[in-house]
């Protein structure tokens, strides 16, 4: 196992030997279930010599029928295949029009793609603290609108939903547009809804790390004609299309300048077929996480993640919340010393404080204000000018205390009993040593 000798001396050894001597299996959930479904529907497109959506030798349609079978899963009318959950966030920021003189509010625990997009954009991030649920805080977002908020972003983090219901109101009231991230929480419900369909207009990932893959991927989601018709435009060369996929020249509404996100026929192919394996995937990531939680739920010194519906987590992460960052970080390098990490140890069993590019503070162009071009846009535009924040550690120091207190660790959608046990074995071992010491 990769232990540094700071790792090994942050516990005081109690077992004679770790559980484990060969990691647990990497978190991909998408990946774990690929087989020959997807090599067939691959295979299908490939032999159509017509790889490209809009029109070849013989078109299959293979995102169109994704686009209609994914709105159906959610629960839409509309939604747009595209290609990365990056590309879905500049297409439907694109879609709401953000640009310089404008500010998202976006979380301080994300993904950096979040952060980029709005930048991208020439507008402004605006850091809110996150709640118990490791999403953004409704209460810390009502203090944070200025007249120059255009949009609030909420990203599901880890799996499961955060407080989307309580950010409704606040948005119409305000006449401010709420977009959902729901990168990291496909098949993700809120008493029976899908997360996605609360706010304006929504954005889902589906590259390797997703409940969801095709390497990349990415959609679109609303219930707006309008938003639809924006995206479409976006995405593509920069004119809606109707239902038949003309386009629309006419649509002075919604036609501009298009970015060429267009999903290909080889990965909608991939992503109908893992549509498909979606709710087997998700038993199985809730069926492990929740044996784990429910031992957890009783062992002294450690609590856990607040889940706005527990029947609507994904089950792809766990996170614990310790009393200190030293219990958290004893408790963690026993852990892994125990062999409770993966192939890809960096991102399976961490702090999060350590956590890269999903912190804040751990986005040095963020924190430097770096610009998308040599005067320094969208930081120096005049029409900026009144948006003056700071991004560096310190500027969010709810979140600051819990990104050194939490935990994460995956949860894989192939995990045996004895994976599970493993790792309440671990627990149970790693937080009597961590109390000891």
């Amino acid at each position: 196992m990769n232990i540094t000798r700071n790792e090994m001396q942050a516990f005081r050894p109690v077992a004679s030997a770790p559980i484990r001597h060969h990691p647990l299996p990497a978190e991909f959930p998408g990946a774990h279930v690929l087989d020959q479904e997807e090599e067939e529907a691959l295979l299908r497109v490939c032999r159509s010599r017509s790889l490209y959506r809009y029109h070849g030798i013989d078109p299959q349609q293979e995102a169109a029928q994704f686009e209609s079978e994914f709105a159906a899963f959610v629960g839409v009318r509309h939604a747009v295949a595209v290609t990365s959950g990056t590309a879905a966030l500049h297409t439907a920021l694109g879609a709401l029009g953000v640009g310089p003189g404008q500010e998202v509010i976006i979380p301080a625990y994300l993904w950096v793609s979040i952060a980029a997009a709005v930048v991208n954009l020439g507008a402004i991030p605006v850091l809110a603290e996150i709640d118990d649920t490791f999403c953004i805080d409704p209460e810390d977002v009502r203090r944070r609108i200025t007249p120059r908020t255009s949009a609030i972003l909420i990203a599901h983090m880890n799996g499961a939903p955060g407080n989307v219901i309580e950010l409704v109101d606040m948005a119409r009231e305000r006449g401010i547009y709420l977009v959902e991230d729901c990168a990291e929480c496909v098949g993700g419900m809120i008493h029976g809804k899908s997360v996605g369909t609360f706010g304006d207009i929504a954005i889902f990932s589906f590259q390797i790390n997703k409940n969801i893959s095709s390497g990349e991927g990415g959609a679109v989601i609303t219930n707006s004609d309008v938003l639809w018709r924006r995206a479409v435009a976006v995405h593509d060369v920069g004119y809606a299309r109707d239902k038949e996929e003309k386009l629309q020249m006419e649509d002075s509404a919604s036609f501009g300048w298009g970015r060429g996100y267009r999903l290909d026929e080889l990965r909608a192919a991939v992503l109908r077929v893992q549509l498909r394996k979606l709710p087997s995937t998700l038993a199985h990531m809730r069926a492990s996480k929740f044996r784990i939680r429910k031992v957890l739920e009783g062992m002294e010194g450690l609590s856990l993640r607040s889940l706005v519906d527990p029947a609507g987590d994904t089950g792809a992460f766990l996170l614990t919340i310790f009393p200190t960052e030293r219990i958290a970080r004893a408790v963690n390098a026993r852990m892994r010393w125990h062999g409770i990490i993966c192939s890809a140890d960096a991102v399976s069993n961490v702090i999060l404080a350590d956590y890269g590019l999903h912190i804040y503070s751990n986005i040095p162009a963020l924190v430097q204000k770096v610009g998308t071009d040599r005067s320094g846009t969208p930081w120096s535009l005049e029409s900026n000018h009144h948006s003056v924040y700071c991004y560096g550690h310190g500027s969010c120091s709810v979140a600051d205390d819990l990104f050194k207190r939490t935990q994460l660790l995956t949860i894989p959608a192939c995990l045996t009993e004895r994976d599970e046990q493993d790792v309440i074995d671990a627990f149970s071992d790693s937080m009597t040593v961590a109390v000891q010491n």
